[in-house]
């Protein structure tokens, strides 16, 4: 026979690069479920029942083009649970000419087709990932030789690049690179949001959640109500009501958080850019029409482009541009465990506990509750960066870890030492009560600096600036917080680290007594 194609199951677009020359008469395409990858962290169930339903699809799509296809289910008695022994068992039954793929997104997997690529005898042609604006060579070309790595200017180059929100005489459309300053309004609770665009499970969809329900029971998160796109067409119906019904809110309260308001203004997309159902081109594209064309307001329209062009390409340049180093990074000396209510949501602390709800039960949080409140929790409470890499990697539908470590590592925990982020993102409670209506139903009370009723975040973030003043005191950015703790009495200090080591160091019976 042919060639075998294998297409990984973030790899889910009948343009990619791996199927350009498919021959329908000869070749076979390669899809399987394997246990190495929905275990190696254990992924959220609904995410799982996503990338196995969103397989089935996408594998009845190129059958209905005529393409060949061995589908390997997870119950498959052939089913041999990790790619290289699944790919010889194939190569042994079918004896084809040649193989071919397109290149892995994650580090692990890539090593391991290149190490395959080499010990086998068949020719194996792993081809460029194309789905992207930039390849790694040029982010690389960029960054060489740079001090400092930013995405505000790499986001800027790309902007000239593609011409994207540019006038003719090669300046920004509205004479500004981004509009994050009207991008941080408080959330006014009782202005209209409307509900995500949800998706009735099919048949191929029920069968799998029944098998996710069934094989992989002991995996975090709820299965219930499960509502995502599985198709392309799917996805695109996700993107125009988004952009018909929430976009027009989007910039202005896109750092907002609402209590019991898990979906909020956002797009809930990510998942499927990263599964390949839509391409970052033609959803950047589909915004720059709706400022054209819809007259949808620019700090919505550029806000939600930069986290595309912008973010999205940035970390995934940075992520092959610093591994396998990047993953080990752990410039504070974070050591801490994850706490438990990471997982059970039963914490006091009503900003944690709504997000970390919200993420049992949808596998999504907004990236202001991952990085401002869970983030910044796990920050200030010096979680270790490889526990809540794994956990981010496990609970979210949409992470990867190109696009999970360098945001987790290098934006929240600041374990890179600034090669992401010029400073850490922390905040005590004021920042959350700014932008959130959870502090009203907390607790404890974020007007409070210290003593048992306090919001903790408040005392946790000045024993943090204290415990690493030698790392940040001459950091320009943080200069005034610094300048404020030097004015800080001795006596405001003491209650500030008394306070902070009864939290950090609390025995079990204190830690149950404080979140339950």
């Amino acid at each position: 026979m042919g060639t075998v194609r294998l297409i990984l199951g973030d790899q889910l677009d009948l343009g990619i690069a791996s199927l350009a020359d498919i021959d329908p008469e000869n070749d076979l395409i390669l899809m399987a479920e394997l246990k190495t990858e929905a275990t190696y962290v254990k992924h959220h169930k609904k995410k799982i029942a996503f990338i196995f339903s969103a397989m089935r699809h996408f594998a009845e799509e190129c059958r209905l083009k005529g393409w060949n296809i061995c589908y390997i289910d997870y119950d498959n008695p052939d089913n041999k649970g990790d790619f290289i022994s699944q790919l010889q068992s194939v190569i042994d039954e079918f004896s084809p000419d040649a193989l071919c793929m397109v290149e892995a997104g994650e580090f692990r997997l890539r090593q391991l087709f290149t190490e395959f690529q080499l010990e086998t005898s068949l020719p194996f042609e792993i081809r460029k990932d194309t789905r992207f604006f930039t390849s790694e060579e040029r982010f690389r070309d960029w960054a060489d030789g740079r001090t400092q790595l930013r995405m505000e200017y790499f986001y800027r180059e790309l902007r000239r690049e593609t011409n994207v929100l540019m006038s003719e005489d090669g300046t920004p459309i509205g004479g500004k690179w981004n509009y994050d300053s009207e991008n941080r309004v408080s959330p006014d609770a009782k202005k209209h949001i409307p509900s995500p665009t949800k998706i009735k499970p099919d048949e191929i969809t029920k069968d799998v959640i029944a098998l996710v329900g069934s094989r992989f029971s002991d995996h975090f998160g709820s299965l219930e109500s499960f509502h995502y796109a599985v198709t392309r067409k799917e996805a695109l119906l996700i993107l125009d009501k988004f952009m018909e019904e929430r976009l027009i809110n989007f910039g202005t309260f896109q750092d907002a958080m609402l209590v019991d308001e898990a979906w909020m203004y956002h797009s809930h997309i990510g998942l499927y850019l990263n599964i390949g159902l839509l391409s970052p081109k033609e959803v950047v594209l589909r915004a720059e029409q709706a400022f054209y064309e819809e007259n949808m307001p620019l700090n919505s329209v550029e806000g939600f482009i930069r986290q595309i062009l912008g973010w999205r390409e940035y970390v995934r340049g940075l992520y092959w541009y610093k591994m396998p180093e990047y993953a080990d990074m752990n410039y504070l000396e974070l050591t801490a465990p994850l706490p438990d209510f990471y997982w059970s949501a039963q914490t006091d602390l009503k900003c944690v506990s709504q997000s970390v709800a919200q993420t049992r039960d949808h596998a999504y949080a907004h990236h202001i509750q991952r990085l401002m409140v869970l983030g910044n929790y796990a920050l200030l409470t010096g979680v270790s960066p490889e526990q809540l890499n794994n956990w981010f990697l496990s609970v979210y539908v949409d992470a990867y870890e190109w696009v999970e470590l360098p945001n987790v590592s290098g934006m929240v925990l600041f374990a890179d030492g600034g090669i992401l982020a010029s400073k850490p993102y922390v905040s005590g409670g004021a920042y959350i009560d700014r932008m959130s209506n959870y502090c009203g139903s907390c607790k404890y009370n974020v007007k409070k600096k210290t003593g048992e009723d306090a919001c903790p975040f408040n005392y946790l973030y000045w024993n943090f600036l204290m415990s690493h003043e030698d790392k940040f005191k001459n950091n320009p950015r943080m200069g005034m917080m610094y300048r404020t703790l030097s004015k800080m009495s001795d006596e405001n200090r003491n209650q500030i680290q008394k306070d902070s080591q009864i939290w950090l160091n609390a025995d079990p019976q204190r830690i149950k007594t404080l979140i339950m």
